[in-house]
Parts: C-alpha cells; structure tokens; sequence
C-alpha cells in the first residue's frame, strides 16, 4: 500500500485512547512511506492525524468539499489539497487516491461512510481493505452487526478487517 484513506471526525469528542492509537498510526504510515488522506480539516481529530503524520516525515493529502473549507478550517500545512464540488465527490476523490480505508472513532455519520467503501468492495468499485479501528470498545454492536451480515453470506470477509 502506499496511500491510506483515514475517516476520522472534525471534533475531539472525549476518548483520549483514540489520540493515542492515532498517533501509532499515523507514525507508522509515515514510516513506511505512505501517505495519509483524508478529509483536510485542521481542527478535532483530523487535525491530531494529519500533524502526527506530517511530523514524521509523511504526506497528508486533504479532500475537501468547498462548502466545508470554512467550516472546518481546511489546513494550509498539506502535502496536497484538493477541494470538490460535494460530499459525493469528495468520496469518490479519496477512494481513488487510496489503496485501503481506515475507520477510526467517528460521530454519528461513520456509518453511511463504512457501507459505501463495503458496497464499492462489494460491487468491485475497487478491491480494497475496509479497516475498523474499534478503540474503547466504540464499535463493539456496530461491528457484531457486520459480523452477522458476513455470516448470512450478504458481505465476504476479504472486505473488511476488524482491529
């Protein structure tokens, strides 16, 4: 792989293990010369990912839609950034600048986001890993449910892997 797509919030929320875990993250992708993308902003968590893999020595390529820029302050400290029309766009965008995904402790919306790179894998829109990272247990039901939906055969296990 050289590119992962990271799905992460534009808040702190209140779960400081998931600061930590990021941070391992992110040293580790730029370690080993891969680059970070993900969704541009320059406040909450997208913030604390991008700076850990930018301060050690990798790239954060940034998407974002341009009704968002100012909302969430869209850093000035990329490697790259694009901005897109909408959301849709922006999906798009980084799945093909990715060569997998990784979920990590999100609000409400991670949801919709975890499906479509499912369905895209699913479809064959690319054949790339779907990655959850279930820090504090934030993803125990969530997961069970995608575990039954493996079990009754809707979903193959290649497409996505538990941490």
């Amino acid at each position: 792989m050289k590119s992962i797509a990271v799905f992460c919030d534009a808040s702190t929320g209140n779960d400081n293990k998931k600061t930590s875990k990021a941070f391992t993250i992110d040293k580790t992708l730029a370690q080993q010369k891969n680059s970070l993308v993900y969704g541009a902003a320059k406040i909450g968590f997208m913030r604390v990912f991008a700076n850990g893999t930018l301060e050690n020595g990798g790239n954060a390529i940034g998407v974002i839609p341009y009704f968002l820029k100012s909302k969430e302050i869209s850093s000035d400290a990329l490697t790259n950034l694009i901005v897109t029309k909408n959301m849709h766009d922006r999906k798009v965008i980084m799945c093909e600048k990715s060569d997998g995904f990784i979920t990590i402790l999100r609000g409400f919306w991670h949801n919709r986001r975890v499906f479509t790179d499912l369905t895209w894998g699913s479809l064959r829109l690319h054949t790339k890993p779907t990655i959850i990272l279930n820090t504090s247990g934030y993803y125990d039901t969530f997961m069970q449910q995608l575990k039954t939906v493996v079990d009754k055969d809707f979903l193959k296990q290649e497409n996505i892997v538990f941490l």
